[in-house]
């Protein structure tokens, strides 16, 4: 069977395309998978102990067999919806509008974190940041973390979002907002929220520095990377 396989990031700009081909035999796993791109785009080899994969929008373990049918992404490492709470966007972000999303009547505080672009990172000089999503996913895993927020904190309301393509100093990356009875409650939940988006959500930023770039994330995924994929490999 042949599956087409979706890139973005850094895998993309190795590979100089979107999406690449792969011919696999029947019933073959998310790891046969990361072997034949390791031998039939070389280039790509060097990444992929650190990658992960997703199948259908979700996570893959390195066992999951794979159909020709599904939609196939590898993921960078640390590296849209009709919900309006949730999104994806190149427009820019407003902390006031994602506030009336989740104020209610029940809601005695309501916290919000906004994340902007800095101009310095460790000595280094930002002249801009670029970022980069697995749109479909990104929002699917949105509302996983609010649906997980709703399960320690009940009643609580989230709405996030974040702003893709190139962003200048000062401009607004990511906007999350949760609203809850308690104040207490609104710092724990509003910190949980901040922390899974940037575990789980597939985003990816490029620093572009005053003498050079990269990209860069922060997902972990639901276990260590694909890396797994090498233990029990070849």
């Amino acid at each position: 069977m042949t599956v087409t396989i979706l890139l973005f990031a850094g895998l993309a700009e190795r590979a100089n395309e979107r999406e690449i081909q792969i011919t696999l035999p029947d019933q073959a796993t998310v790891r046969d998978l990361l072997d034949a791109v390791a031998t039939q785009h070389a280039a790509l080899a060097p990444l992929l102990g650190s990658c992960f994969v997703s199948v259908n929008q979700e996570y893959a373990a390195p066992d999951r067999i794979l159909l020709q049918e599904d939609e196939i992404a590898l993921l960078p490492p640390v590296s849209g919806g009709e919900d309006p709470r949730f999104a994806i966007t190149e427009e820019p972000l407003s902390a006031d509008k994602l506030v009336q999303l989740v104020s209610n009547p029940h809601a005695g505080a309501i916290l919000t974190f906004v994340g902007t672009v800095r101009e310095f990172t460790k000595g280094q000089r930002t002249v801009y940041l670029s970022y980069e999503a697995y749109a479909p996913m990104a929002v699917k895993k949105m509302k996983q973390v609010a649906a997980e927020i709703e399960e320690r904190w009940p009643g609580t309301q989230v709405a996030m979002q974040h702003r893709v393509g190139n962003l200048q100093v000062e401009e607004i990356a990511v906007v999350v907002a949760v609203a809850t009875a308690h104040r207490n409650e609104s710092f724990e939940a509003g910190r949980y929220a901040i922390e899974r988006l940037k575990q789980i959500v597939p985003i990816w930023k490029k620093e572009m520095w005053e003498d050079g770039s990269e990209w860069k994330g922060h997902q972990q995924g639901p276990w260590d990377p694909i890396s797994k994929y090498e233990e029990g490999g070849q």
